[in-house]
């Protein structure tokens, strides 16, 4: 059945960013592991090269690396309503055209928010990104918040497309208000650590530990690719991120593991439900790369 959303309802504007500088320390280099070793790595910001939606999120020396290219408000401080605005009306799925350098002209699409460092990533190609420099900037089409089931009323979503919902493959039954979405794994809420104690959902991201091996291994966690579509058992993120049994949320694969305690790969929210009517079906293809493809 075809899924009605309040599409026609919706509102698009423009959020702009620049391509953000990796940050670091010169004096304190280090990053303390989860077994207590000092390890200096790449991290996040700027343009990651040889990392994108479809690769893995596991098999890389580094800490939160953000796949392609990260952006943030070129308004100073970066706590700016500039920065809000976009992290918050940016939507996975969102277009994304460079607006100045010389890529400038060029499209893309966003594929996450990133708290704590307050960033938004959008994928490009390698051609694309070798013509792009730090400091370029690259306008969203804002597009997707508040977006509503009509007939779904115990799914809540957000951060997401309306376009990219389109093409997710998502079924639903209307008698028991259940929707089935596609998702490359399923992983219990216990994992979940850095991102816990937000009042909302609507940007940024928490973290999957994978430092206990069994449970690494049972959920098959090395597995994860930037863009997988996950669902969290036993997670509500109706108002901020809180664990109840019943419940379920869905979201993307945005960043890369961590070698530090409380972190992991992360995951930004697309779908929840406080009654748990969403039914997680394994779906190797649930990756935004798929998805973008039959976006065009």
């Amino acid at each position: 059945m075809s899924i009605n959303t309040n599409r026609n309802r919706l509102i698009m504007q423009s959020v702009l960013g620049e391509i953000s500088e990796p940050p670091a320390n010169l004096d304190r280099p280090y990053r303390i592991s989860a077994d207590g070793n000092l390890v200096v790595v790449p991290g996040t910001g700027g343009i990651t090269y040889n990392a994108r939606i479809g690769d893995s999120a596991i098999d890389w020396e580094c800490d939160h690396v953000e796949p392609a290219v990260s952006i943030k408000s070129p308004i100073k401080p970066e706590t700016s309503s500039a920065n809000a605005a976009l992290q918050i009306l940016s939507c996975v799925g969102n277009r994304a055209k460079v607006v100045s350098g010389d890529a400038k002209g060029e499209w893309g699409r966003v594929t996450g928010t990133h708290g704590g460092i307050e960033h938004v990533m959008v994928d490009f190609s390698r051609q694309q990104m070798d013509k792009m420099a730090i400091g370029d900037k690259i306008q969203i089409l804002a597009f997707g918040q508040g977006i509503a089931l009509s007939d779904f009323p115990g799914i809540k979503v957000m951060n997401l497309d309306p376009d990219l919902f389109d093409v997710m493959g998502i079924s639903g039954n209307l008698k028991s208000g259940r929707l089935k979405i596609g998702v490359t794994h399923t992983i219990p809420a216990a994992t979940m650590g850095s991102g816990l104690g937000k009042v909302h959902t609507y940007a940024g991201d928490y973290d999957i530990q994978m430092f206990d091996a069994p449970t690494v291994e049972q959920y098959n966690l090395k597995t994860l690719r930037f863009g997988d579509i996950v669902a969290i058992i036993g997670a509500d993120h109706s108002f901020g991120r809180t664990y109840r049994q019943k419940s379920i949320s869905v979201g993307v694969i945005v960043h890369s593991r961590s070698i530090v305690a409380g972190h992991g790969p992360g995951v930004t929210t697309l779908f929840t439900s406080t009654e748990g009517l969403i039914d997680p079906v394994i779906d190797s293809h649930a990756n935004l790369k798929h998805y973008f493809e039959k976006l065009g």
